[in-house]
Protein backbone atom coordinates (compact mmCIF):
# COMPACT_ATOMS: atom_id res chain seq x y z
CA UNK A 1 0.00 0.00 0.00
CA UNK A 2 1.34 3.49 -0.86
CA UNK A 3 1.38 5.59 1.50
CA UNK A 4 0.49 9.69 1.76
CA UNK A 5 2.85 12.01 2.37
CA UNK A 6 3.32 13.66 5.70
CA UNK A 7 0.86 16.00 6.53
CA UNK A 8 -2.23 17.35 9.11
CA UNK A 9 -4.72 15.57 6.64
CA UNK A 10 -2.86 12.41 5.81
CA UNK A 11 -2.49 11.76 10.24
CA UNK A 12 -6.19 12.76 10.65
CA UNK A 13 -7.81 10.77 7.76
CA UNK A 14 -10.28 8.23 8.50
CA UNK A 15 -9.32 4.76 7.55
CA UNK A 16 -9.75 3.77 3.95
CA UNK A 17 -9.91 0.23 2.75
CA UNK A 18 -6.64 -0.64 0.44
CA UNK A 19 -8.02 -0.57 -3.12
CA UNK A 20 -5.62 -3.71 -5.55
CA UNK A 21 -4.03 -2.68 -8.43
CA UNK A 22 -5.69 -3.86 -11.94
CA UNK A 23 -5.52 -7.00 -12.60
CA UNK A 24 -4.91 -7.73 -16.05
CA UNK A 25 -6.82 -7.18 -19.66
CA UNK A 26 -10.19 -5.29 -19.08
CA UNK A 27 -12.84 -4.10 -20.27
CA UNK A 28 -15.18 -1.20 -19.15
CA UNK A 29 -18.10 1.21 -20.31
CA UNK A 30 -15.91 4.37 -19.04
CA UNK A 31 -12.35 4.53 -17.93
CA UNK A 32 -11.61 7.07 -15.69
CA UNK A 33 -7.40 8.12 -14.98
CA UNK A 34 -6.78 9.83 -11.36
CA UNK A 35 -8.46 9.37 -7.63
CA UNK A 36 -8.61 13.60 -6.78
CA UNK A 37 -11.83 15.48 -6.84
CA UNK A 38 -12.77 15.33 -10.23
CA UNK A 39 -11.81 11.49 -10.68
CA UNK A 40 -13.85 10.52 -7.94
CA UNK A 41 -16.69 12.13 -8.58
CA UNK A 42 -17.30 11.37 -12.11
CA UNK A 43 -17.24 8.02 -11.57
CA UNK A 44 -19.66 8.46 -8.78
CA UNK A 45 -22.15 10.19 -11.10
CA UNK A 46 -21.17 7.56 -14.09
CA UNK A 47 -22.03 5.06 -11.42
CA UNK A 48 -25.12 5.85 -10.86
CA UNK A 49 -26.20 6.55 -14.17
CA UNK A 50 -25.82 3.13 -14.65
CA UNK A 51 -22.33 2.76 -16.58
CA UNK A 52 -19.13 0.12 -15.47
CA UNK A 53 -16.78 2.43 -14.44
CA UNK A 54 -13.45 1.55 -13.55
CA UNK A 55 -10.83 4.25 -11.77
CA UNK A 56 -6.84 3.83 -11.92
CA UNK A 57 -5.16 6.18 -9.69
CA UNK A 58 -1.18 6.00 -10.06
CA UNK A 59 -0.65 6.28 -6.47
CA UNK A 60 -3.73 5.69 -3.83
CA UNK A 61 -6.95 8.14 -3.29
CA UNK A 62 -6.52 11.55 -2.72
CA UNK A 63 -3.09 11.31 -3.35
CA UNK A 64 -2.17 14.60 -4.79
CA UNK A 65 -3.58 18.31 -4.41
CA UNK A 66 -7.30 16.73 -3.77
CA UNK A 67 -5.86 15.05 -0.32
CA UNK A 68 -3.36 18.25 0.89
CA UNK A 69 -4.79 21.45 -0.26
CA UNK A 70 -6.13 24.39 1.96
CA UNK A 71 -9.58 22.89 2.88
CA UNK A 72 -11.28 25.99 1.44
CA UNK A 73 -14.42 25.60 -0.31
CA UNK A 74 -14.64 28.78 -2.32
CA UNK A 75 -17.62 29.14 -5.23
CA UNK A 76 -16.26 30.69 -8.87
CA UNK A 77 -14.75 30.10 -11.90
CA UNK A 78 -11.70 32.02 -10.43
CA UNK A 79 -12.93 35.22 -11.90
CA UNK A 80 -15.45 37.09 -9.87
CA UNK A 81 -18.30 38.31 -11.64
CA UNK A 82 -17.44 42.42 -12.20
CA UNK A 83 -14.81 40.35 -13.86
CA UNK A 84 -16.90 38.19 -15.62
CA UNK A 85 -18.85 40.94 -16.97
CA UNK A 86 -15.91 43.07 -18.23
CA UNK A 87 -14.56 40.43 -19.92
CA UNK A 88 -17.97 38.67 -21.70
CA UNK A 89 -20.52 41.04 -21.29
CA UNK A 90 -23.87 40.88 -19.24
CA UNK A 91 -25.92 37.45 -20.50
CA UNK A 92 -22.88 35.55 -21.13
CA UNK A 93 -21.74 36.27 -17.19
CA UNK A 94 -25.18 35.64 -15.66
CA UNK A 95 -24.79 32.25 -17.30
CA UNK A 96 -21.35 31.31 -16.10
CA UNK A 97 -22.62 32.84 -12.60
CA UNK A 98 -25.64 29.74 -12.61
CA UNK A 99 -22.77 27.68 -12.97
CA UNK A 100 -20.74 28.69 -10.47
CA UNK A 101 -23.96 28.54 -8.12
CA UNK A 102 -25.05 25.35 -9.40
CA UNK A 103 -21.77 23.86 -8.20
CA UNK A 104 -21.93 25.47 -4.93
CA UNK A 105 -25.03 24.13 -4.41
CA UNK A 106 -24.38 20.38 -5.23
CA UNK A 107 -21.54 20.46 -3.41
CA UNK A 108 -22.73 21.21 -0.16
CA UNK A 109 -25.84 18.70 -1.03
CA UNK A 110 -23.22 15.52 -2.28
CA UNK A 111 -21.91 15.95 1.24
CA UNK A 112 -25.07 15.58 3.05
CA UNK A 113 -26.36 12.98 0.40
CA UNK A 114 -23.65 10.64 1.26
CA UNK A 115 -23.27 11.74 4.89
CA UNK A 116 -19.50 12.84 3.85
CA UNK A 117 -17.47 13.22 7.56
CA UNK A 118 -15.09 16.47 6.35
CA UNK A 119 -15.50 18.63 8.83
CA UNK A 120 -17.61 20.58 6.63
CA UNK A 121 -18.53 24.23 7.48
CA UNK A 122 -20.02 27.19 5.94
CA UNK A 123 -18.28 30.76 6.21
CA UNK A 124 -15.30 32.53 4.18
CA UNK A 125 -14.41 35.35 4.34
CA UNK A 126 -12.21 37.42 1.73
CA UNK A 127 -9.83 39.94 3.44
CA UNK A 128 -8.47 43.24 1.88
CA UNK A 129 -5.10 43.46 2.23
CA UNK A 130 -5.18 47.37 0.79
CA UNK A 131 -6.91 50.33 1.21
CA UNK A 132 -8.18 50.14 -2.80
CA UNK A 133 -9.28 45.95 -2.51
CA UNK A 134 -12.76 47.53 -0.53
CA UNK A 135 -14.05 49.15 -3.55
CA UNK A 136 -12.80 45.58 -5.78
CA UNK A 137 -14.46 43.84 -2.99
CA UNK A 138 -17.48 45.76 -2.94
CA UNK A 139 -18.38 45.87 -6.67
CA UNK A 140 -18.06 41.87 -7.17
CA UNK A 141 -20.45 41.85 -4.24
CA UNK A 142 -22.75 44.12 -6.61
CA UNK A 143 -22.09 41.89 -9.68
CA UNK A 144 -22.70 39.15 -7.83
CA UNK A 145 -26.35 40.17 -6.60
CA UNK A 146 -26.87 41.85 -10.24
CA UNK A 147 -26.32 38.34 -12.16
CA UNK A 148 -27.71 35.90 -9.76
CA UNK A 149 -30.33 37.60 -7.37
CA UNK A 150 -28.87 36.40 -4.54
CA UNK A 151 -27.90 38.74 -1.71
CA UNK A 152 -25.69 36.72 0.86
CA UNK A 153 -22.58 38.27 0.59
CA UNK A 154 -21.63 41.31 3.11
CA UNK A 155 -19.10 43.43 3.34
CA UNK A 156 -17.25 43.82 6.41
CA UNK A 157 -15.74 46.80 7.68
CA UNK A 158 -12.06 46.73 9.11
CA UNK A 159 -13.32 46.78 12.60
CA UNK A 160 -16.05 44.04 12.49
CA UNK A 161 -13.12 42.04 10.12
CA UNK A 162 -10.44 42.16 13.00
CA UNK A 163 -12.89 40.92 15.25
CA UNK A 164 -14.01 37.88 13.15
CA UNK A 165 -10.69 37.21 12.34
CA UNK A 166 -8.56 38.10 14.92
CA UNK A 167 -6.05 40.00 13.15
CA UNK A 168 -6.14 43.58 12.51
CA UNK A 169 -4.18 43.55 9.38
CA UNK A 170 -6.81 43.48 6.89
CA UNK A 171 -9.13 46.45 5.71
CA UNK A 172 -11.88 44.71 6.03
CA UNK A 173 -13.62 42.25 3.56
CA UNK A 174 -16.37 40.10 1.74
CA UNK A 175 -18.17 37.44 3.19
CA UNK A 176 -19.68 34.64 1.90
CA UNK A 177 -21.81 32.31 4.29
CA UNK A 178 -22.23 29.59 1.04
CA UNK A 179 -19.07 29.12 0.91
CA UNK A 180 -16.73 27.12 3.74
CA UNK A 181 -14.17 24.75 4.34
CA UNK A 182 -13.81 21.17 4.57
CA UNK A 183 -10.90 18.34 5.71
CA UNK A 184 -10.10 17.43 1.92
CA UNK A 185 -8.70 13.87 1.98
CA UNK A 186 -11.80 13.12 4.07
CA UNK A 187 -13.61 14.58 1.56
CA UNK A 188 -11.65 12.30 -0.83
CA UNK A 189 -12.47 8.56 0.77
CA UNK A 190 -16.19 10.01 1.27
CA UNK A 191 -16.33 10.44 -3.05
CA UNK A 192 -14.33 6.89 -3.53
CA UNK A 193 -16.96 5.33 -0.98
CA UNK A 194 -20.14 6.81 -2.59
CA UNK A 195 -18.64 5.64 -5.64
CA UNK A 196 -17.95 2.36 -4.70
CA UNK A 197 -21.45 2.07 -3.14
CA UNK A 198 -22.94 3.14 -6.67
CA UNK A 199 -20.85 0.22 -8.33
CA UNK A 200 -17.94 1.84 -9.49
CA UNK A 201 -14.65 -0.06 -9.33
CA UNK A 202 -11.47 1.69 -7.86
CA UNK A 203 -7.84 0.63 -8.39
CA UNK A 204 -5.08 2.20 -7.10
CA UNK A 205 -1.06 1.56 -7.14
CA UNK A 206 -1.88 1.47 -11.34
CA UNK A 207 -0.63 4.08 -12.90
CA UNK A 208 -1.14 4.77 -16.77
CA UNK A 209 1.98 5.09 -18.57
CA UNK A 210 0.36 5.80 -22.15
CA UNK A 211 -3.38 6.20 -23.66
CA UNK A 212 -4.62 5.80 -27.23
CA UNK A 213 -8.14 7.91 -26.80
CA UNK A 214 -8.25 8.34 -30.90
CA UNK A 215 -8.79 4.70 -32.14
CA UNK A 216 -8.41 2.49 -29.34
CA UNK A 217 -9.64 3.51 -26.35
CA UNK A 218 -6.95 2.00 -24.43
CA UNK A 219 -5.48 2.35 -21.14
CA UNK A 220 -1.63 1.11 -20.90
CA UNK A 221 -0.92 0.26 -17.29
CA UNK A 222 1.90 -2.24 -15.19
CA UNK A 223 -0.78 -4.09 -14.75
CA UNK A 224 -2.42 -4.52 -17.87
CA UNK A 225 -4.84 -2.69 -20.48
CA UNK A 226 -7.84 -1.25 -19.58
CA UNK A 227 -10.24 -0.33 -22.43
CA UNK A 228 -13.19 1.35 -22.31
CA UNK A 229 -16.04 2.94 -24.48
CA UNK A 230 -15.21 6.12 -22.93
CA UNK A 231 -12.04 7.70 -21.23
CA UNK A 232 -12.46 10.16 -18.27
CA UNK A 233 -8.85 12.24 -17.75
CA UNK A 234 -8.72 13.61 -14.37
CA UNK A 235 -4.83 13.61 -13.14
CA UNK A 236 -4.49 17.35 -13.81
CA UNK A 237 -0.69 17.74 -14.08
CA UNK A 238 0.26 14.27 -15.27
CA UNK A 239 -2.41 15.01 -18.55
CA UNK A 240 -0.18 16.09 -20.83
CA UNK A 241 2.58 13.80 -20.55
CA UNK A 242 -0.67 10.81 -21.32
CA UNK A 243 -1.90 13.42 -24.17
CA UNK A 244 0.76 15.50 -25.55
CA UNK A 245 -2.24 17.72 -27.73
CA UNK A 246 -2.59 19.11 -23.61
CA UNK A 247 0.60 19.47 -22.93
CA UNK A 248 1.94 23.55 -21.98
CA UNK A 249 -1.82 23.89 -21.03
CA UNK A 250 -1.28 24.05 -17.82
CA UNK A 251 1.95 24.86 -14.98
CA UNK A 252 2.02 23.75 -11.41
CA UNK A 253 3.22 26.08 -8.33
CA UNK A 254 4.17 24.62 -5.41
CA UNK A 255 1.85 25.54 -2.21
CA UNK A 256 3.05 24.96 1.45
CA UNK A 257 1.18 24.62 4.88
CA UNK A 258 1.43 24.55 8.21
CA UNK A 259 -0.34 23.59 11.18
CA UNK A 260 -0.47 24.27 14.66
CA UNK A 261 -0.72 23.43 17.82
CA UNK A 262 -4.56 22.55 18.88
CA UNK A 263 -4.83 26.35 20.26
CA UNK A 264 -6.01 27.38 23.26
CA UNK A 265 -6.49 30.97 22.16
CA UNK A 266 -10.13 32.51 21.44
CA UNK A 267 -8.30 35.48 19.58
CA UNK A 268 -7.21 33.09 16.54
CA UNK A 269 -10.10 33.26 14.13
CA UNK A 270 -12.71 33.35 16.53
CA UNK A 271 -15.47 32.91 13.96
CA UNK A 272 -14.45 29.53 12.52
CA UNK A 273 -14.58 30.71 8.78
CA UNK A 274 -12.21 29.90 6.10
CA UNK A 275 -10.15 33.22 4.92
CA UNK A 276 -8.08 33.97 2.36
CA UNK A 277 -6.78 37.51 1.49
CA UNK A 278 -6.60 39.57 -1.82
CA UNK A 279 -2.73 39.62 -2.57
CA UNK A 280 -1.96 37.93 -6.29
CA UNK A 281 0.63 35.17 -3.48
CA UNK A 282 -2.40 34.85 -1.18
CA UNK A 283 -2.36 33.85 2.45
CA UNK A 284 -5.28 31.30 3.51
CA UNK A 285 -6.08 29.65 6.50
CA UNK A 286 -8.78 28.21 8.61
CA UNK A 287 -9.04 26.43 11.99
CA UNK A 288 -9.00 22.69 12.51
CA UNK A 289 -11.89 20.22 13.96
CA UNK A 290 -9.42 20.08 16.73
CA UNK A 291 -8.74 23.67 17.51
CA UNK A 292 -4.98 24.12 14.91
CA UNK A 293 -4.53 27.05 12.70
CA UNK A 294 -4.05 25.62 8.86
CA UNK A 295 -1.85 28.40 7.32
CA UNK A 296 -0.72 28.93 3.60
CA UNK A 297 1.66 31.68 2.82
CA UNK A 298 3.86 31.75 0.37
CA UNK A 299 4.19 29.98 -3.54
CA UNK A 300 7.57 28.66 -4.49
CA UNK A 301 8.09 28.75 -8.42
CA UNK A 302 11.47 27.09 -9.21
CA UNK A 303 11.17 22.86 -8.73
CA UNK A 304 12.09 21.57 -5.38
CA UNK A 305 9.91 22.30 -2.32
CA UNK A 306 11.58 24.13 0.71
CA UNK A 307 13.97 22.66 2.82
CA UNK A 308 12.23 23.46 6.08
CA UNK A 309 8.70 23.79 5.16
CA UNK A 310 7.71 25.03 8.62
CA UNK A 311 10.53 28.09 8.56
CA UNK A 312 9.31 29.23 5.13
CA UNK A 313 5.23 29.45 6.13
CA UNK A 314 5.62 30.28 9.60
CA UNK A 315 6.45 34.16 8.55
CA UNK A 316 4.02 34.80 6.78
CA UNK A 317 1.51 33.44 9.65
CA UNK A 318 3.06 35.41 12.34
CA UNK A 319 2.79 38.48 9.82
CA UNK A 320 -1.04 37.56 10.79
CA UNK A 321 -1.13 36.36 13.76
CA UNK A 322 2.25 38.11 15.81
CA UNK A 323 0.19 36.10 18.80
CA UNK A 324 1.44 32.98 17.60
CA UNK A 325 4.67 33.63 18.56
CA UNK A 326 5.25 30.76 20.39
CA UNK A 327 3.00 28.31 19.29
CA UNK A 328 4.45 24.68 18.34
CA UNK A 329 4.06 24.17 14.56
CA UNK A 330 2.95 19.89 14.36
CA UNK A 331 2.89 19.53 10.97
CA UNK A 332 4.46 21.10 7.60
CA UNK A 333 3.57 19.94 3.88
CA UNK A 334 3.59 20.96 0.44
CA UNK A 335 2.37 19.79 -2.99
CA UNK A 336 1.47 21.45 -6.55
CA UNK A 337 -1.53 23.63 -7.55
CA UNK A 338 -1.75 23.35 -11.48
CA UNK A 339 -2.96 26.82 -13.26
CA UNK A 340 -3.43 27.85 -16.34
CA UNK A 341 -2.68 30.72 -18.53
CA UNK A 342 -6.27 32.68 -18.11
CA UNK A 343 -6.98 30.63 -14.76
CA UNK A 344 -10.16 28.79 -15.91
CA UNK A 345 -10.16 25.38 -15.83
CA UNK A 346 -9.23 23.73 -18.62
CA UNK A 347 -11.93 21.47 -20.16
CA UNK A 348 -12.12 19.87 -23.07
CA UNK A 349 -12.65 16.91 -25.47
CA UNK A 350 -10.06 15.21 -27.57
CA UNK A 351 -11.19 12.42 -29.68
CA UNK A 352 -13.43 10.01 -27.23
CA UNK A 353 -11.57 11.09 -24.15
CA UNK A 354 -12.55 14.02 -21.57
CA UNK A 355 -10.78 15.78 -19.55
CA UNK A 356 -10.92 18.81 -16.49
CA UNK A 357 -7.98 19.98 -14.74
CA UNK A 358 -5.99 23.44 -13.81
CA UNK A 359 -8.42 24.82 -11.44
CA UNK A 360 -6.02 27.23 -10.72
CA UNK A 361 -6.95 27.18 -6.92
CA UNK A 362 -10.54 26.58 -7.23
CA UNK A 363 -10.52 22.93 -7.04
CA UNK A 364 -12.67 21.83 -4.02
CA UNK A 365 -15.98 23.25 -5.32
CA UNK A 366 -15.36 23.31 -9.04
CA UNK A 367 -13.15 19.92 -9.65
CA UNK A 368 -15.92 17.92 -7.73
CA UNK A 369 -18.97 19.20 -9.56
CA UNK A 370 -16.72 18.58 -12.58
CA UNK A 371 -17.12 15.01 -11.92
CA UNK A 372 -20.74 15.38 -12.97
CA UNK A 373 -20.88 18.02 -15.81
CA UNK A 374 -18.44 15.20 -17.35
CA UNK A 375 -21.20 12.27 -16.68
CA UNK A 376 -23.64 14.90 -17.95
CA UNK A 377 -22.16 15.72 -21.48
CA UNK A 378 -21.37 11.56 -21.69
CA UNK A 379 -25.33 11.30 -21.49
CA UNK A 380 -25.84 13.52 -24.32
CA UNK A 381 -26.72 17.15 -21.92
CA UNK A 382 -23.60 19.40 -22.27
CA UNK A 383 -24.33 22.57 -22.40
CA UNK A 384 -22.66 23.52 -19.16
CA UNK A 385 -19.28 21.68 -20.04
CA UNK A 386 -19.32 23.18 -23.31
CA UNK A 387 -19.60 26.85 -21.49
CA UNK A 388 -16.82 26.01 -19.46
CA UNK A 389 -15.06 24.11 -22.81
CA UNK A 390 -15.73 27.25 -24.32
CA UNK A 391 -13.81 29.75 -21.88
CA UNK A 392 -10.54 30.59 -22.99
CA UNK A 393 -7.26 28.67 -21.87
CA UNK A 394 -4.56 28.44 -24.34
CA UNK A 395 -1.27 27.39 -24.27
CA UNK A 396 1.68 28.93 -21.90
CA UNK A 397 4.09 31.01 -24.08
CA UNK A 398 7.63 29.80 -24.54
CA UNK A 399 7.66 26.36 -25.13
CA UNK A 400 8.92 23.17 -23.67
CA UNK A 401 12.08 25.01 -23.22
CA UNK A 402 11.21 28.31 -21.93
CA UNK A 403 7.67 28.10 -20.89
CA UNK A 404 8.57 27.62 -17.03
CA UNK A 405 11.25 30.28 -16.85
CA UNK A 406 8.62 32.97 -18.33
CA UNK A 407 5.77 31.75 -16.04
CA UNK A 408 8.28 32.33 -13.24
CA UNK A 409 9.47 35.73 -14.45
CA UNK A 410 5.70 36.71 -14.69
CA UNK A 411 4.98 35.33 -11.45
CA UNK A 412 7.63 36.84 -9.55
CA UNK A 413 6.46 40.37 -10.78
CA UNK A 414 2.90 39.86 -9.50
CA UNK A 415 4.65 38.67 -5.95
CA UNK A 416 6.36 41.97 -6.12
CA UNK A 417 3.45 43.88 -6.95
CA UNK A 418 1.79 42.46 -3.31
CA UNK A 419 4.63 44.71 -2.10
CA UNK A 420 4.72 47.69 -3.38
Amino acid sequence: MISYPPSYYAATAHAAPPRPPLGGDTDCDIAVIGGGFTGLSAALALAEAGHSVRLIEAKTIGWGASGRNGGQAIPGLRHGPAQLIKRFGVDHARALTAIAGAARDQFWATIDRHAIACDAKRGHCQAAAKPGDMAYLAAEAAAHQALSGESHMRMLGRDEAAAALGTGVYHGGLFDPLAGHIHPLNLAHGLARAAEAAGAVLHEATAATAITAITGNTIVTPHGRLRARRIVLACDGASGALVPALAGRVLTVGNYAIATEPLGDASVLPADWAVADTRFVLDYYRRSADGRLLFAGGEKYLPGAPADIAAFVRPHMLRVFPQLADARIDYGWGGDVTITRSRFAAVGRHGNLIYAHGYSGQGVILGTFMGSLIARAIAGDSRDFDALAALPTGKFPGGAALRTPLHIAGMLWYALRDRL
